[in-house]
C-alpha cells in the first residue's frame, strides 16, 4: 500500500511515502544513500545500518532521523541491485600515484602483506599523478565488485568532489574505503605526521646555525606539500625567523624534479647553506645538483635534508638526513581499516614521524 512503511532488514522501518514538501520532489533514482545520510546528519555507515540492515543496533533517535530523511528525499532501495552489488569478490583495489616510487612501493608492500594474510588478492593501479585516473579506477573497481579500495597518495587541495562522490557510491554498494595521507575526504584515513616532521627539520637546521635556507617542494596543489611546507615555515617563524625569507622552488616529487629545482634555488640564492627537500627522491636530485653541477660540498658547504627515509637514504654519499615515516606500517594499517567494521564516523589513524640525523647535515659554514 502506498504510504506504508517498509521494514528494512535491520528491523527499522524505511519510510518511503512521498513528501508534500515541493523542495523534496526528486526522482528516486537520483537519490543515493549518501544523500540520505547527509540529510539526516549521520555517517554513511549509520544510514546503511538503518536502511539496509546490520547486526549493530542504531540509537532510536538516529534511526528516526534516517527514516525521516529517507521519506523526505523519497529514497527507495533496490533490494536485488543491492544484493548484486554486495556480492563482493576477495579482491582489494590499491591505487597509488607511481608504482615505481619507493614511497608508494613501501606502502603497497605493507597493504599487500595484510591482504595476503587474510586470503585477499590485491589489484594495484597507478595514476601516474593524473587525479582523473583516481575516479576512473574507483569506478572500474566498483564494476568489478572488489571488496575494498585503498587510495595511497597525497590528495589535492581542491577539486576532490568527483572523487568523493565516486568513493561514496562505492561505499553505498557495500564496498569499503580507506585512504593514506588524505584528511580532506570523509573516509577512514591513515595520517602521517607531515607537518610535525617538517617542523623537526626547521628546528634542527636552526640549531645548527643555518639562516639562509631553501626548500625544494613538490606540486603546490598536493596536500602533502602544503602540510610539509607549512609545518616547516610555521616552525621557522616560531623560532623568530622570517618565513618569507625562506627560498622555495617547486619540483615534481621526482629525482629529476629535485635536481632542477635545486639548480633554480642556487641560481636565485647562491648563498644558501641548507636545502630541505620535501621527499627523499628530490633530495637525491638535490645532492646530485650540488655536488656534480655546482661543485658544493655536502655538508661542509650546504646541508641537505629529505623526508620519508626511503631504503636508499642511508646508502647515499653522504648518507641522507631525513624524516622517517613507517611506510609499510601505514599501508598495513590502511588495509586493516577496511577489514574491520566501519564506525559511526570516519576513523583517523595518526602515524608519527622521526628525524634521522645522518652525514648530509652539519653546522652552517662560517660567513
Amino acid at each position: 500500500m502506498r504510504g506504508t512503511p517498509r521494514a528494512a532488514p535491520g528491523g527499522y522501518a524505511a519510510l518511503v511515502q512521498p513528501s508534500d514538501d515541493p523542495r523534496t520532489r526528486r526522482a528516486p533514482a537520483a537519490v543515493t544513500l549518501r544523500d540520505v545520510a547527509d540529510r539526516a546528519g549521520v555517517s554513511l555507515a549509520t544510514a546503511s545500518r538503518v536502511l539496509n540492515g546490520s547486526d549493530r543496533v542504531v540509537r532510536p533517535d538516529l534511526a528516526a532521523r534516517v527514516g525521516q530523511a529517507a521519506a523526505e528525499l523519497r529514497y527507495v532501495s533496490n533490494g536485488p541491485a543491492q544484493a548484486l552489488a554486495r556480492a563482493r569478490t576477495n579482491v582489494v583495489g590499491l591505487v597509488v600515484h607511481e608504482v615505481d616510487d619507493p614511497y608508494f612501493a613501501s606502502i603497497a608492500a605493507g597493504a599487500m602483506r595484510v591482504a595476503t594474510e587474510h586470503g585477499l588478492l590485491t589489484m594495484l593501479a597507478s595514476t601516474f599523478r593524473d587525479p582523473g585516473r583516481e575516479v576512473e579506477y574507483v569506478q572500474r573497481f566498483q564494476a568489478q565488485r572488489v571488496r575494498a579500495v585503498l587510495l595511497a597518495g597525497s590528495g589535492r587541495l581542491a577539486g576532490a568532489a568527483e572523487l568523493d562522490r565516486a568513493l561514496g557510491e562505492f561505499g553505498d554498494g557495500g564496498g569499503r574505503v580507506a585512504l593514506v595521507s588524505e584528511r580532506g575526504l570523509p573516509f577512514d584515513t591513515v595520517l602521517p605526521a607531515n607537518a610535525r616532521g617538517a617542523a623537526q627539520v626547521a628546528r634542527l637546521l636552526h640549531d645548527l646555525g643555518h639562516r639562509d635556507v631553501g626548500v625544494v617542494t613538490g606540486p603546490a596543489d598536493l596536500r602533502t606539500v602544503a602540510d610539509r611546507l607549512g609545518g616547516f615555515l610555521d616552525a621557522w617563524a616560531s623560532l623568530g625567523r622570517d618565513r618569507d625569507a625562506v627560498a622555495v622552488a617547486e619540483g615534481d616529487f621526482s629525482r629529476a624534479g629535485g635536481h632542477a629545482a635545486t639548480l633554480t634555488l642556487f641560481e636565485r640564492h647562491p648563498h644558501l647553506t641548507a636545502v630541505f627537500a620535501l621527499n627523499d627522491l628530490m633530495a637525491v636530485g638535490a645532492l646530485s645538483a650540488l655536488q656534480s653541477d655546482l661543485g658544493r660540498r655536502v655538508p661542509e658547504d650546504v646541508s641537505v635534508v629529505g623526508f620519508d627515509d626511503l631504503w636508499l637514504a642511508a646508502d647515499l654519499q653522504p648518507a641522507l638526513t631525513t624524516v622517517r615515516l613507517p611506510l609499510e606500517q601505514m599501508g598495513a594499517r590502511a588495509m586493516e581499516l577496511v577489514l574491520t567494521e566501519a564506525g559511526d564516523a570516519p576513523r583517523r589513524v595518526p602515524v608519527g614521524a622521526e628525524l634521522i640525523l645522518r652525514a648530509s647535515t652539519g653546522p652552517a659554514r662560517a660567513a
